[in-house]
């Protein structure tokens, strides 16, 4: 990219600068620390210049946004167009309460919404399961039946608004009952949009929240997918997740590259199911985490999307523009907030913020400053969605399309993210023996991921504890607190009438066609049949989200970890 003769001139320049004006301010004064480096522990250089990227080709590894390797967005206008889709998370108690949540958030101008569900949910059970005793509704909304979905969404016109669901082994059901829910309001499957998480090879890897085995789970996720592309071709039946990678205490290398290796995965089953991947590729979507290093955090994203555009063109045929084009989620880091001077947390927040925004998401959840005490009180929402509102409309960082594409730090991050990223694919993939799919799930048995986060999170915390990395209000400038924050609590009483009412539901309901959609759904699995259909039949008859994950059980078995992560 660069002239050699200018490149010599400018080291040559960079050696006198080092001799005459650098080497006397650090020999009079030092600098802060020995060594400056990332929450990631990247090291990083005081000085980048054109020589940090002289291999860099424009074309091959920049171009211009909307254009392959879109390295530097998906789209031509990027934020001029239109801004990010701002979804802010939200679910707690009974389907009315976060109803009420949901109308507040679209008067107060969010632009997509994203459901949070309770423990009993997200791991397949009724609220009136023993095992979901003292968990109804207490981290996110509690969901038994196509009732619960009816009452969550009343006032709500499904063909106008998108939604995230944020629910992995369970998300079949949830999704069945979003079309069922459709089906009633008039909504043609095809308008309906939104996004289910349903990244269950990241749930054996780091959320740990599983139903059945991995490689059923890896096929009924298959399932969604492809029954997505045939039925609701503007849901993304899979956020793939680096999310929660990072928040069980991954660098952002291992984020990426783990996430991006159990997308490949995914894009693998499909293609050995006969699917075409100009059809289904473009309904992945990706789901990232935006941490304190600023830098970083925008190199990651930039190389995710070169990443995805290579591998997706090289390794797997894709032929379409919309196949190549990482579209991505990120929501700021929860493991970041800290209970101490919880205030604090907006700026943290609003430095993450802006790395997704520098970055190029496509939506964006920004936390709320309280979240490290209680679920988000509604003040402390409003201001994270102004944090939002404030970054479009009044910083300028919308403005322009990768505004910090030409950096010589962003640019050489961005190119020692994507090395150290590829290294870890390709490692996985040598797993696998030319699988990755397969290396997914031979990492997941072995404990590698396990081992690999284990030992980042461990090594953080040891900088922590050290002073080597600071945490502002935690091992430095700390103060004495006597206040506390007002707090949102979940009423005590929301498991007894969420109970009343899947108890009303199941005297209301027809038994013997919830048995025969059942018995549809056996057969399904029996049968290797694709079973979103019969799970659509099942919640319409008003089956409850146990009864049909029962099934899954009963034909697949429990899952119990048996590798060890030591």
């Amino acid at each position: 990219m660069y002239d050699q003769d200018d490149l010599d001139d400018i080291r040559q320049a960079k050696e006198e600068w080092e001799d005459e004006t650098l080497d006397p301010v650090l020999d009079a004064y030092g600098e802060r620390k020995d060594r400056f480096a990332t929450v990631s522990n990247l090291e990083v250089d005081r000085l980048y210049t054109p020589d940090d990227v002289a291999e860099m080709d424009y074309e091959e590894d920049l171009s211009f946004p909307g254009e392959d390797p879109y390295t530097r967005g998906v789209y031509p206008t990027m934020y001029r167009g239109r801004t990010w889709t701002m979804r802010q998370f939200a679910g707690f108690g009974t389907a009315e309460e976060t109803n009420e949540r949901f109308h507040y958030l679209i008067e107060n101008g969010q632009t997509g919404l994203s459901t949070a569900f309770d423990m009993p949910s997200l791991m397949g059970k009724d609220s009136d399961d023993p095992l979901s005793d003292g968990e109804v509704g207490k981290e996110g909304v509690a969901v038994d039946t196509l009732r619960d979905m009816e009452i969550l969404f009343d006032g709500i016109d499904l063909g106008e608004v998108s939604t995230s669901f944020t629910i992995n082994p369970s998300a079949p059901v949830i999704y069945a009952m979003y079309i069922a829910l459709a089906d009633q309001q008039g909504v043609p499957r095809e308008e309906i949009r939104g996004t289910m998480q349903n990244d269950m090879l990241k749930e054996f890897i780091a959320q740990k929240e599983w139903v059945i085995p991995p490689e059923p789970s890896l096929d009924i996720v298959t399932d969604t997918i492809e029954f997505a592309v045939e039925e609701t071709p503007k849901i993304k039946p899979v956020s793939i997740s680096g999310y929660h990678i990072r928040e069980a205490g991954s660098t952002a290398v291992q984020e990426l590259a783990f996430t991006l290796a159990d997308g490949f995965a995914y894009v693998e089953d499909c293609l050995d199911r006969g699917m075409d991947v100009d059809e289904f590729a473009p309904q992945l979507s990706f789901f990232f985490n935006s941490h304190n290093s600023i830098f970083e955090e925008v190199a990651k994203f930039r190389a995710a999307r070169r990443i995805y555009a290579t591998v997706m063109d090289e390794w797997y045929g894709a032929e379409e523009e919309a196949s190549k084009q990482l579209k991505f989620h990120t929501q700021t880091a929860g493991q970041s907030l800290t209970a101490q001077q919880p205030l604090n947390n907006v700026v943290r927040v609003t430095i993450q913020a802006l790395a997704g925004v520098l970055g190029g998401t496509q939506s964006l959840h920004t936390n709320s400053f309280d979240e490290a005490l209680a679920l988000p009180s509604e003040k402390a929402v409003r201001v994270a969605l102004r944090t939002q509102q404030i970054i479009a409309e009044e910083s300028g960082a919308a403005d322009i399309a990768d505004p910090l594409g030409g950096s010589f730090a962003v640019e050489s991050l961005t190119d020692e993210v994507e090395e150290k990223a590829m290294a870890y694919i390709e490692e996985i993939r040598e797993m696998g023996e030319g699988s990755v799919r397969d290396g997914v799930l031979e990492g997941i048995e072995r404990g590698y991921f396990h081992r690999e986060i284990q030992d980042a999170s461990y090594e953080y915390q040891e900088r922590v504890e050290s002073g080597e990395e600071t945490v502002v209000g935690v091992n430095e400038y700390e103060i004495d607190e006597d206040t506390k924050p007002d707090i949102l609590k979940v009423d005590e009483e929301v498991q007894q009438r969420q109970r009343a009412r899947l108890a009303e539901v199941k005297d209301e309901r027809d038994d013997a066609a919830v048995e025969a959609a059942l018995d549809d759904l056996r057969d399904a699995i029996e049968s290797d049949e694709n079973v979103m259909p019969a799970i659509v039949d099942a919640v319409k008859a008003y089956a409850t989200m146990g009864e049909i994950m029962q099934v899954f059980e009963a034909e697949y078995g429990s899952y119990q970890e048996t590798v060890s992560i030591a």
